[in-house]
């Protein structure tokens, strides 16, 4: 496996990409995204456990319903959620996708259905969108659908991010290489289950539905799934996967090694675009891994380390560089998970704080500086209690994240 330096979306064969301003947001900033496969891909996708969607989710869902159901195209705003907007709002997405196909239909000669069209938004909640700007922009991204467009698409999809995240690798699957690339956002409302993200990625694979969608399941566990700024989740959440086949070769089966392959290919891809959304967090200053082992299950380990993650007093003592290991054996206990004591030991960086339940004489004036000096922090919380594991992502906890969102619509 290779990573691919800015690599995207369209690094894998076929795809094309775009990414204008259409006057959703302020200042001439790209709002308007559009993603295009040259052949028909297979999908799969995951959204939101929040009870509360955005209009997007359900037309997106309606348009992967069929069994056979195809996929040629993505479209995506920022600047506007288009969610709690009501019937409106789910007309306005059924338009985006009629418009997009009807636009490649007309500049690119090919046969595109709007059930063949994913949509997504992102932005602020329950305001209309101004549809007469988006048609435009819909027509201006067609005409600017480009091979090297994805880092334009990426840069489109951003609200209140800091930088575009994209990534993508090679790697050789039934004696083909192959291109799995994609593009997020990301930056608040950031918690597990997904958050107020979107990630789209783009692969040649040979890969049938099922499995596609059984890998990204997968995948997204270990990494959207993972990580948290602000324990808030979103609307909005929305990853979409297409598989285009334009690999040729033999077909990557679940039963296979070749599958395994992929998945950890696309995981990997994933955790790297999640762990660029939790180090942009708003206002955030580190990246903090928190490594969970010992545990009697994956999802114990994972129940611990998400607490401590959305942990204010943890995110907080870390952005002021304060070694509080206190904070974090708290932030342990009161998890849901199965937790002794007397077996716990903590760990930030090389500073071994707490061991089975005794206190650790450790340099904490040596243990600041280091964390002073570093922007990326691990902190390693052993249970002691079996073999499984997990790691998550978060951020600090700064002033400016409170001035983010403070002023957010105002």
């Amino acid at each position: 496996m290779e990573w691919l330096t800015e690599g995207s979306i369209t690094t894998p064969e076929g795809f094309w990409a775009a990414g204008i301003a259409c006057g959703i947001k302020v200042a001439g900033k790209k709002d308007l995204a559009v993603v295009f496969s040259e052949t028909p891909c297979v999908a799969g996708a995951t959204f939101t456990t929040n009870k509360v969607k955005a209009s997007h989710i359900f037309v997106s869902k309606e348009n992967l319903r069929p069994q056979k159901a195809t996929v040629r195209a993505i479209v995506a705003n920022s600047g506007n959620a288009n969610c709690c907007t009501g019937q409106k709002g789910i007309e306005d997405a059924k338009r985006m996708c009629e418009i997009v196909a009807s636009e490649l239909s007309a500049q690119r000669q090919v046969n595109v259905q709007p059930h063949e069209v994913l949509v997504a938004s992102t932005g602020v909640i329950g305001v209309p969108l101004p549809m007469d700007k988006v048609e435009q922009g819909i027509k201006s991204a067609v005409e600017r659908l480009s091979r090297e467009g994805g880092l334009e698409a990426a840069e489109a999809i951003m609200t209140t991010d800091t930088k575009p995240k994209f990534a993508a690798l090679q790697l050789e699957l039934n004696g083909k290489i192959i291109h799995i690339g994609g593009i997020a956002k990301g930056a608040g409302m950031i918690a597990p289950n997904m958050a107020t993200m979107l990630c789209f990625i783009g692969t040649e694979a040979c890969i049938g539905r099922k499995a596609l969608q059984t890998a990204l399941k997968y995948a997204v566990e270990r990494s959207f799934n993972s990580i948290s700024v602000d324990g808030d989740t979103s609307t909005n959440d929305t990853v979409f996967v297409l598989a285009n086949w334009l690999s040729g070769g033999d077909e990557i089966l679940e039963s296979s090694e070749a599958f395994v392959k992929f998945r950890t290919a696309l995981t990997k891809l994933c955790q790297k675009l999640a762990k660029a959304i939790a180090a942009d967090g708003e206002g955030a200053t580190k990246l903090i891994e928190i490594r969970v082992t010992g545990a009697t299950s994956e999802s114990e380990a994972k129940a611990v380390a998400m607490t401590v993650a959305n942990s204010n007093l943890v995110k907080t003592a870390l952005f002021g560089n304060d070694p509080n290991w206190g904070r974090i054996a708290a932030a342990v206990g009161r998890s849901p998970a199965k937790v002794n004591q007397t077996a716990l030991t903590i760990c930030i960086g090389e500073f071994e704080c707490f061991r089975k339940g005794e206190p650790i004489d450790f340099d904490k004036d040596a243990a600041h500086q280091w964390l002073k000096s570093n922007s990326e922090i691990d902190i390693s919380i052993d249970l002691g209690l079996g073999n499984a594991s997990w790691t998550v992502w978060t951020c600090d906890l700064s002033e400016e994240y409170v001035h983010s969102n403070a002023e957010y619509t105002t």
